[in-house]
């Protein structure tokens, strides 16, 4: 991000121009257990620069942490991600040891990093017919920065430590009411000229020997803490003939175990943490989509996502917050979040979020269809009619019958969809769109809450059913009269309405978020499957969010041009279900290919390039500040797969839609233990695209299609 600069005659800011640069994470590894995440080198080190760091409930806890023996960093030779929170680092001191090319000794350093710090233990490893001796410290430094400095590229000092602490014999650092305290087993703690710990070791020919040290951060006023409960989805046994799959499934859910978030207070009711590292923490938007693709593996997490958005539903008008009667938040900090030099200054609890509602609407819908328990259903239908009470009075302010968004405060989100940076929303000549706008999506999210209300306000005996089907009606034939534009490859929906209520004629995803949602005919649906499946839009490793026909399109602009594993993800989904299997899984195949590519963690973003071998060279190119890992990033594994078996259930009306993707494109795929209805379910579908389904509930009805 850069912020307050403007670029001279050569294209190049100005020395001494009052702008940051967002540091780069592409190159990071990140281990996490929320809300605690380190990220460092691919050699293990966390230097004191960049986002690099512990981070601790959007606090930088841990600002270095660099291996040293003998004065000299260790050569790094690979590293792994074994499990959710732990990865293990390998590196050479070549300097030790026999004098011979081979290397003698070998140093194993594994990080684990659990809900209240970190620890590790470093086993060095001699093969070397000589003893050797060392002196291996671990040099520490804290700066206590809030993730929005760091994020900003803003400058920060380093705290003094204390030490050694005289309760553990550490090292501690405070700031305000958080401590972060550093302790190593043997080891002595120092402070002169910087803080470390320090190990003298002798090792006999042969022979081994570890250290272990650990960072504790007590930190009372986060927002965020480690859930109390154990895991909220099953793990299901997948076989699949293509292996990435099974590979890429099996990271996503070990990255969607770390992002596990609870509010405090409340560690009862999970929700996923949005990203790795700026925004771990309640995100609406996200942590509802997320909720929504994990349904074939429970529903206890859609329950506890909706719970927590509920306790935060908005009661009352406030412009500076966006806050309204019945509205979902969209972002939960501990406090004002500024980013320095762009005017952006977002209250702790944010409600600039246009999507966020509706879209709890359709999770409770499709959490009770799923199985969710009733008398948890019928808990939230009153946050839910006010929900409904949002979109009824306050989501359309001029009356046009459309729902849109303007920030009125100048200080918030300009643009309040999923696509939310200030230039994401252009038409087909490059030129930006002014608020308010209506964007494409919102209104098919708004059609489908209206159509799954009244379905659950039906079930349950409470009145508003004709209702909301007839304002569903009377949406669709709006949509159909003013979204629809002609463009070079035929009619699509345009991206938004801006201002003056002209339609904003760029060919992008959006568009694709539609199918599903009921908004779309046969016909149309046919004609935007068409459109988004040609070259221009999936041309890449996944879906582009800009057709590269538009003159906005950047391959790493952040929303006109770059892949969103996600946002792939929900219209392959949409694509699947519609009967677009050949569509559908061309994009499952550039998410693989993009899986594949980045170690089978996809991050939040890539680069829309061509998947030839030029410009991308063969391969998806990483966009620099894109959080990995991220939520519904890794919930598109589930995505994938359930998309593939095509298992649709309607526990309220007592069947299951059994509709695989035709011709199995992505080959032979089964899966054990998704939950329907609380029960252990097996799906089957063979090379041929024949479905089995076992252990469905009793008094369930089986349509095979």
């Amino acid at each position: 991000m850069l912020v307050g600069a403007t670029p001279g005659p050569g294209g190049e800011f100005a020395a001494g121009a009052a702008y940051r640069l967002q540091p780069p994470l592409h190159e990071l590894v990140s281990t996490v257990m929320a809300p605690t995440g380190a990220l460092s080198g691919a050699d293990g080190q966390i230097r004191p620069f960049g986002v690099q760091g512990l981070f601790h409930a959007d606090h930088r806890a841990l600002s270095q942490a660099t291996l040293l023996v003998n004065g000299r960093e260790p050569e790094a030779i690979g590293h792994v991600h074994e499990e959710a929170g732990r990865t293990r680092f390998v590196s050479l001191a070549r300097w030790l040891g026999d004098p011979h090319p081979d290397p003698t000794v070998r140093l194993e350093r594994v990080r684990v990093v659990g809900a209240r710090g970190m620890s590790e233990h470093v086993e060095i490893i001699s093969t070397a017919s000589v003893a050797v001796t060392a002196s291996v410290t671990v040099e520490l430094s804290c700066d206590f920065a809030p993730i929005e400095v760091v994020k900003s590229g803003g400058d920060t000092v380093p705290a003094e430590p204390g030490g050694p602490d005289p309760g553990s014999g550490g090292l501690s650092w405070r700031s305000g009411g958080i401590r972060v305290t550093a302790v190593g087993e043997d080891a002595r703690a120092e402070t002169g000229g910087g803080a470390r710990l320090r190990w003298d070791l002798f090792l006999p020919p042969g022979g081994t020997a570890t250290l272990r040290w650990e960072v504790v951060v007590d930190d009372p006023a986060a927002v965020v803490v480690a859930p109390a409960r154990t895991l909220e989805w099953s793990k299901p046994e997948v076989t699949a003939a293509d292996r990435r799959l099974t590979r890429l499934l099996h990271q996503s859910l070990e990255d969607l175990r770390s992002l596990r978030l609870a509010e405090t207070g409340a560690p009862e009711d999970t929700f996923l943490g949005a990203g790795v590292p700026w925004f771990l923490t309640l995100f609406g938007r996200d942590s509802l989509w997320a909720a929504r693709m994990l349904l074939p593996l429970g529903t206890d997490l859609a329950a506890g996502t909706l719970r927590v958005l509920a306790r935060r539903q908005g009661r009352r008008l406030d412009p500076a917050s966006g806050e309204a009667p019945g509205k979902i938040m969209h972002e939960l900090r501990r406090r004002e979040f500024t980013v320095e030099g762009n005017g952006l200054r977002l209250p702790a609890a944010y409600y600039g979020t246009i999507d966020a509602t509706p879209l709890w609407i359709s999770l409770l819908h499709d959490a009770w269809r799923w199985g969710m328990p009733e008398r948890e259903v019928a808990a939230l239908l009153p946050h839910m009619e006010a929900a409904l009470g949002w979109l009824a009075d306050y989501a359309d302010p001029d009356g046009d019958g459309f729902v849109e968004y303007i920030d009125t405060s100048d200080r918030g989100l300009a643009n309040q969809g999923w696509k939310d940076s200030g230039d994401s929303i252009r038409f087909h000549d490059g030129s930006q769109a002014k608020p308010p706008i209506a964007l494409v999506e919102v209104q098919g999210y708004a059609y489908e809450a209206a159509r799954n209300a009244a379905a659950l306000l039906d079930a349950f005996g409470r009145p508003g059913a004709e209702r909301w089907n007839a304002h569903a009606d009377a949406l669709a034939e709006r949509f159909r009269a003013r979204f629809w534009v002609d463009g070079p490859h035929g009619r699509f929906p345009a991206l938004a309405l801006d201002t003056d209520k002209r339609p904003v004629d760029a060919l992008t995803s959006n568009i694709g978020h539609l199918l599903g949602t009921g908004l779309l005919s046969e016909a149309e649906s046919a004609q935007v499957a068409r459109l988004l499946a040609a070259p221009m839009m999936s041309g890449g490793y996944g879906l582009r969010t800009m057709s590269s026909g538009d003159a906005g399109f950047s391959p790493l602009s952040y929303h006109c041009g770059s892949i969103w594993a996600h946002d792939t993800a929900i219209v392959l989904g949409g694509l699947a279900r519609a009967g677009f299997a050949g569509q559908a899984a061309g994009l499952a195949e550039g998410l693989l290919a993009a899986g594949e590519a980045f170690g089978y963690r996809l991050p939040e973003l890539y680069a829309g390039d061509g998947a030839g071998p030029h410009p991308g060279v063969g391969r998806p190119m990483p966009y620099p500040a894109a959080c990995r890992p991220q939520a519904w990033s890794a919930a598109a594994a589930v995505a994938i797969a359930h998309a593939a078996l095509g298992l649709y259930p309607d526990v309220p009306a007592g069947r299951v839609l059994l509709r695989p993707m035709a011709g199995a494109p992505l080959g032979a795929l089964s899966a054990r233990g998704l939950r329907v209805a609380g029960a252990e379910v097996s799906v089957a579908v063979d090379a041929a695209g024949h479905a089995t389904v076992t252990g469905l509930p009793p008094g369930l009805t089986l349509d095979v299609r």
